[in-house]
């Protein structure tokens, strides 16, 4: 119903003679108005025709700002609006077992939400409609809430009266309830999209598709391939992905503002490793894998390295076009780093961050299987570190094995491998390196000593070194065997130097 609590009946009585006029014409619009399937209220609006004439005269203009600033303005247009009658379906809706029970308990009926709609119905009257529309919540007598769709028209001959105004009022209750569950499950999954904890993107992959139906319509059936004769293709396939939608963890995760702008800078975040994972993607795809999981690399806007666990399925109901496809990713860095840091740990000394005992084990016994040779090794020991560790403390022997592993990381690159392999004890193997290039090898060390120990004030870093070259089918340790003879031989020259000359800070056997 239309109007609010404070609706007045003071008129109503008994039907007017116009209603009851003798005719059959009369007695059959009368049935059809009281046998209708839908709930009819015949109204008279003339006084609140009336009211509206008194504002203008006083000079209102926009009534809604009117009735927004006097609320109670409103329940003067209700109290202006008289119900002549109602028809049975009226009262089975709200439960009535006549008008006068019905009129008797409006204020049960009309109230809550109905206020919104009736200021609607008014705004449209002032407005010069002859007609009104609108969807607001009324109660049964039991207090049962009903959605209606409420539509009143003045009646033909009382358009400048509007004594007769015919309102019909159509229960949507089960329409509604529906419109409402389908928002509420759509507010549900947006829920659960926008706050999920990884990063959800929603893409459209029907052009992807239409180019890989291009391929096979060409013949080709060795996709993998194809692809390799012709890369450009990849890259043209990821072109035409469109992004429909991604969550607030995406923007966090690709440190995005906001959604334009991560959309618009997608080759920032799409690059580099990224084209080998999505080529491998496309090949899943060829064979028919719509679900499908791997380990990518996207970047941030700010340009950090992102490891994530993408997944990759086409939605149910898409599998013939690709037209929606959800990607979920789960940033692994932190997970990666740290299996990272394990391998280091696993293949490097901690202290001098050089490669440990095992990797140069692994290396040796990779080199002697499969070269390529000549192989030297260069085996090298810090003079002075016992001594050192007992007058002046392990912080300054430590100190110093990480110089002797700055210098030694200097001197020697890939495939080169410089280690450390025991207390004091260095190695370094040289692949492809004959005698000569050992040599020169330990002199550019000597060099970068000499650099070191001007860099650093105080205890002087010193290294004796020895070398041995092996051929072809050699035991490479039996060659470290010759390289560490070699080493001992420099390193009794370097304390036999001392003891005959002024004695270093670092001077004694170690």
């Amino acid at each position: 119903m239309n109007a609010s609590s404070a609706i007045s009946f003071a008129a109503f009585g008994p039907t007017p003679p116009r209603l009851v006029a003798s005719g059959r014409a009369d007695h059959d619009d009368q049935s059809m108005f009281d046998l209708a399937p839908v709930s009819l209220w015949l109204e008279d609006y003339s006084a609140l025709r009336n009211q509206f004439d008194a504002w203008r005269d006083q000079g209102v203009t926009d009534l809604r700002a009117h009735l927004a600033a006097d609320p109670t303005r409103i329940g003067i247009c209700s109290q202006c609006i008289r119900i002549v009658k109602v028809n049975r379906r009226t009262l089975a809706l709200y439960e009535a077992a006549d008008l006068p029970q019905l009129a008797a308990n409006l204020g049960r009926v009309l109230r809550d939400d109905t206020l919104g709609t009736f200021l609607d119905e008014l705004v449209q009257l002032w407005d010069g409609a002859a007609s009104f529309t609108g969807t607001t919540v009324n109660y049964t007598l039991s207090g049962r809430r009903i959605d209606i769709l409420l539509k009143g028209s003045i009646l033909p001959g009382h358009e400048q009266s509007w004594s007769r105004v015919l309102v019909a009022i159509e229960d949507v209750t089960e329409r509604e309830q529906a419109r409402r569950a389908v928002a509420q499950s759509e507010m549900y999954a947006r829920g659960l999209f926008e706050h999920s904890p990884v990063s959800l993107w929603v893409e459209d992959f029907s052009a992807v598709k239409r180019l890989l139906d291009g391929v096979r319509e060409r013949g080709i059936t060795d996709f993998r391939t194809f692809i390799d004769v012709h890369s450009e293709f990849v890259n043209r396939c990821m072109q035409e992905i469109r992004v429909l939608d991604v969550n607030r963890h995406t923007l966090e995760m690709f440190a995005a503002p906001d959604r334009a702008t991560l959309l618009r800078r997608l080759p920032d975040v799409f690059r580099d490793d990224m084209v080998g994972h999505f080529r491998e993607q496309l090949i899943d795809l060829w064979h028919g894998k719509l679900f499908q999981t791997r380990e990518v690399v996207n970047y941030a806007l700010t340009g950090d390295e992102l490891h994530l666990h993408l997944q990759f399925s086409v939605l149910p109901g898409h599998e013939q076009d690709w037209s929606l496809v959800q990607v979920a990713l789960t940033d692994i860095t932190a997970r990666k780093k740290a299996e990272a840091y394990l391998e280091f740990l696993g293949r490097h000394d901690s202290l001098t961050k050089l490669n440990n005992r095992s990797f140069y084990v692994d290396e040796m016994n990779r080199l002697e299987r499969r070269g390529p040779f000549p192989v030297s090794i260069v085996m090298i020991d810090l003079n002075g570190l016992k001594a050192a560790n007992d007058s002046l403390g392990h912080a300054v022997g430590d100190a110093l094995l990480r110089r002797a592993g700055e210098v030694l990381a200097e001197a020697v690159g890939e495939p080169n491998c410089a280690a450390r392999i025991g207390g004091d004890e260095f190695a370094l193997l040289l692949p492809a390196t004959d005698s000569r290039g050992a040599e020169q090898a330990m002199e550019r060390i000597e060099k970068l000593v000499d650099v070191n120990n001007q860099f650093y004030p105080g205890i002087a870093l010193s290294l004796a070194m020895g070398t041995a070259t092996a051929g072809p089918g050699e035991r490479l340790e039996e060659v470290g065997k010759r390289a560490d003879l070699a080493m001992y031989d420099a390193k009794r020259a370097y304390y036999a130097a001392l003891a005959h000359g002024p004695r270093a800070p670092d001077a004694g056997p170690g």
